[in-house]
């Protein structure tokens, strides 16, 4: 239902990541991949998750006599170490460890390098296609004796900067995920509590909207998003303002809000 209110069409998923096994972030999928079905969808879907997630699944259809109508491939995650578990020409997924009750990780998406743009007016006639993609690719162009004949520095611009994106739910306040978050352009992170509740949110395995903060202001991201609120905040702003006061560049992930992460 929420896909369909912010018009975001089933089709166009082609990767589905879940961080671990508590119902409020698998639930739904069973009728979002029964959905998929009814729809008549053909195309492969990937999905990755920790160990158990194909069993329920599987149970799942198997009671509800449900055969998809397009392959489910799902890969099982090590949810205690940092790996690469996807890869495309334009980015890169890894897992990154939590700390939860139950296995869990997040995911860090990253762009890979963007090709220089060509300074048209500054490109011989004499180029090939291969070469002018070797030109966006940072490379010089040579003749048959190795000798450049075309330098690279001189006919391209800087590429776009490549973006990156953590998604880190759900873990009590973890130092040691700097390395893996260092200098990330958007990092989403659970803020469960405000800090007067910090034993709290340590015993449930959760941080605190400071903790969030104190975390991203370490790891020098460039904005921050605190989300996965205890239901006891009716208010929000309390988390908001507490996060603020050690990162200004804070905002709320509410339902329906969007955020740009501008090259």
């Amino acid at each position: 239902m929420q896909l369909m209110q912010y018009k975001i069409k089933h089709q166009r998923i082609c990767n589905i990541y879940i961080s671990h096994l508590h119902g409020d972030h698998y639930f739904g999928l069973a009728g979002l991949l029964s959905t998929m079905h009814l729809q008549g969808r053909q195309l492969p879907l990937y999905l990755f998750g920790p160990p158990g997630l194909s069993e329920i699944l599987s149970l799942q259809f198997k009671y509800s006599g449900t055969n998809l109508s397009f392959p489910l491939i799902f890969q099982e995650l090590n949810t205690s170490c940092y790996k690469k578990i996807f890869e495309d020409k334009q980015i890169t997924v890894h897992t990154i460890p939590m700390e939860h009750r139950v296995p869990c990780c997040g995911f860090i998406f990253r762009e890979k390098q963007k090709p220089r743009p060509l300074i048209k007016e500054k490109l011989p006639s004499f180029l090939t296609p291969p070469q002018l993609v070797r030109l966006k690719w940072g490379e010089d162009v040579r003749d048959e004796s190795g000798h450049i004949i075309v330098r690279n520095l001189e006919v391209t611009l800087e590429p776009k900067r490549s973006r990156s994106y953590a998604y880190c739910s759900d873990s009590r306040y973890k130092p040691q995920l700097l390395p893996y978050l260092r200098q990330v352009d958007l990092l989403y992170h659970e803020a469960t509590f405000t800090d007067d509740m910090r034993e709290r949110a340590t015993y449930t395995f959760h941080s605190t909207a400071r903790q969030a903060a104190e975390l991203a202001n370490a790891a020098q991201v460039r904005h921050l998003l605190l989300g996965h609120f205890s239901v006891r905040y009716k208010d929000l702003s309390p988390l908001l303002t507490e996060a603020r006061e050690v990162f200004p560049k804070t905002d709320l992930a509410t339902e329906g809000s969007i955020f740009c992460i501008r090259e």
